[in-house]
């Protein structure tokens, strides 16, 4: 849409007010609404002010002022607010007084790595697919105070309460590791996974090619996305955990992207499948290995190089790590393979189309800032062709079952959020190239993780510690 259409749109669908959505740094949708008249087509060029000190990881307080630019393009009715007619609109961000967008709006950063790869000259579209695992859950509880700290997480799925009194109890529970593609009565789930297709599609016009219980108990889910640009894949990425969260609550029951939220069980993960293409062409089908391209096999070295980097953007939380260990379907393994689900990167060998040729990463989990977390993988990946990086010899073997010996030489994902940091503090050139990354952005984001994550869970006692060490 344009402007002008926009409120024609608008007009005609008999909108009351518009809500302006835009993505802080760590990864969270905020969100402000005005009225109708307040939108004239000159709001497209001026914007609405609002204070950017109160956003995660941007302005201090004494240059809080700052502009929110609705994208017309991106211009929906909101399935969700009802009530008042509304009209929601992602937004770019941009300061008031130079008029220049902003270093630290997750989006232009996704727009600035999609001019870099047409300014390259090796293609012009990036293609980006992610998988985002969820959990849907009945009722979750948490508290941390200077004497105590807990959470507690049920689901009528959980394979905890196969002994409680539900008055009746049916007996139907996912068993750990058991909850991939069962048939309803034990998928209990499906008909609210097939509302959130159906408002995504519907609502969004975002296509979708599959939905599915996930692996884990107590209501893992997976809803597929086809693969679309990058900008537009993280936009869609935003309307997505939108739906799920928003279809859950209408259903009494609440959905979390958190990798990890059930102990001994499999957490969610989100492997991102990447192709270029060049004229409409794909450029990532070709006579080497999994019928790769040369091209592909050097952005494949290209992620595997920067992955330790890339982990402090794509498993951006203290709980990323406690998805990537061994022996839960996690990729820690930085090596790459066909069909092969224990490597960090898999070849999809489904179809012999050129079209279908892509590489599949599957170190992110969900809970990273998709603006973000594409463009890094998209910057290591054209890193590795500007440089033909060598992603070295496939490994076509289950690596969970290799003998310590075979093991030692293979490199892993960072074992914590702090040690992905470190790794990103010491590569990140490759991220600032055509400026996207800006070193402002780079440093705001390992502090701020260092700060408000990282030592704030150092510092607290841990429940489990005291089941160590109480009576030492």
């Amino acid at each position: 849409m344009t402007p002008k259409s926009v409120l024609e749109f608008a007009k005609e669908k008999g909108v009351k007010m518009v809500d302006l959505k835009f993505m802080d740094l760590p990864g969270t949708w905020q969100h402000f609404s005005v009225p109708i008249q307040q939108l004239e087509e000159s709001s497209f060029e001026e914007g609405f002010g609002f204070d950017g000190s109160s956003i995660r990881g941007w302005q201090p307080i004494h240059a809080s002022d700052m502009l929110v630019i609705p994208d017309a393009s991106t211009a929906q009715m909101d399935p969700f607010l009802t009530f008042v007619p509304t009209l929601s609109m992602i937004c770019n961000i941009f300061d008031p007084i130079t008029k220049e967008a902003y270093s630290r709006d997750p989006r232009f950063v996704a727009q600035k790595a999609e001019a870099y790869l047409k300014s390259t000259g090796i293609g012009d579209t990036a293609f980006f697919g992610p998988e985002a695992e969820f959990f849907i859950f009945d009722d979750v509880r948490f508290d941390q105070n200077a004497q105590s700290g807990y959470y507690y997480i049920d689901s009528v799925e959980g394979w905890w309460n196969t002994g409680r009194e539900e008055g009746p109890n049916l007996g139907y529970k996912a068993k750990h590791g058991g909850g991939y593609f069962p048939a309803p009565p034990n998928d209990s789930q499906t008909d609210i996974r097939m509302e959130m297709v159906q408002i995504l599609q519907d609502a969004y016009g975002i296509e979708i090619e599959a939905e599915h219980h996930e692996v884990a108990t107590a209501g893992q889910a997976e809803i597929d996305m086809k693969y679309t640009s990058l900008v537009q894949c993280a936009d869609h990425l935003m309307r997505f955990k939108y739906v799920v969260k928003n279809v859950a609550r209408k259903h009494g029951k609440t959905a979390t992207f958190m990798p990890k939220p059930i102990f001994q069980d499999n957490g969610s993960g989100m492997h991102t499948h990447q192709s270029i293409w060049k004229d409409g062409k794909p450029l990532f089908a070709g006579d080497k290995y999994g019928g790769l391209s040369e091209m592909a096999m050097h952005y494949i070295g290209g992620l595997l190089k920067h992955a330790p980097a890339l982990c402090a953007l794509t498993n951006p939380t203290t709980n990323s790590y406690k998805r990537l260990v061994p022996g839960y379907e996690a990729p820690i393994n930085l090596v790459y393979s066909t069909s092969n689900r224990s490597a960090s990167i898999r070849i999809p060998m489904y179809s012999a189309s050129p079209k279908a040729k892509r590489v599949e990463y599957r170190t992110p989990d969900p809970a990273c800032n998709g603006y973000l977390a594409f463009a890094a993988q998209l910057m290591a990946g054209l890193d590795g062709i500007e440089n033909r990086i060598d992603p070295g010899e496939p490994l076509d073997k289950n690596i969970y079952g290799l003998s310590p010996e075979e093991k030692a030489g293979i490199p892993s994902t960072p074992g914590s959020l702090a040690e992905a940091l470190d790794h990103l503090e010491k590569d990140h050139d490759f991220l600032l190239k055509g400026d996207v990354f800006t070193p402002d952005l780079i440093d705001m984001w390992i502090s701020y993780k260092r700060e408000n994550e990282v030592d704030a869970i150092n510092m607290r006692p841990h429940p489990h510690e005291f089941a160590l060490y109480f009576d030492i």
